[in-house]
């Protein structure tokens, strides 16, 4: 393995710790549904800005799905490695596809979240009932706005901290 493979390696699992922390002790549970609203979302947004379309996507994934799986939310584990895997890999796409501008890191971070509110109400019309499923929409889209709103201030103070040199990182 290559040193660099090792840095690559090393940054995805700590952002997937990163996006599992926020999303497993910041929630509101929802007994309607057997899910909960978290705080996630900016995190698995921040590993898409930092790692790249398919490490960051993974790097949601796994992070969210491991909160589920120890949250004891069975039945979402499976989806919700998906949604959010498909959720970073929009938001890599438009940051490739784009200028590298904040612009672009709210738009992709956007789209991609709004494919999550997406797919989880899709998905749970079948296990539950359509009221169920569309009376969840404000909470999902609740938590897609605060995670943009908090991903957006902590990506613009990391780049003008110099912590993290955010242009260019998606290439």
């Amino acid at each position: 393995m290559t040193n660099e493979t090792t840095k690559r390696i090393a940054k995805t699992a700590l952002m997937i710790a990163l996006i599992f922390v926020c999303t497993f002790t910041i929630k509101l549970p929802n007994p309607a549904t057997g899910g909960y609203t978290h705080m996630g979302d900016c995190m698995a947004f921040l590993a898409v800005l930092v790692l790249g379309k398919k490490d960051g996507a993974l790097a949601a994934g796994l992070g969210a799905a491991l909160s589920d799986l120890l949250t004891g939310a069975m039945i979402w584990v499976l989806p919700t490695f998906i949604f959010k895997f498909i959720m970073g890999y929009i938001m890599g796409v438009v940051l490739e596809k784009g200028n590298n501008e904040k612009l672009d890191w709210i738009a992709g971070a956007s789209l991609g979240g709004l494919f999550q509110c997406f797919a989880y109400t899709l998905f749970k019309i079948p296990l539950f009932t359509a009221a169920v499923a569309f009376a969840s929409v404000p909470r999902l889209l609740a938590q897609t706005i605060m995670g943009l709103i908090i991903y957006a201030i902590v990506a613009n103070v990391l780049e003008k901290s110099k912590v993290l040199s955010l242009q260019g990182v998606v290439a």
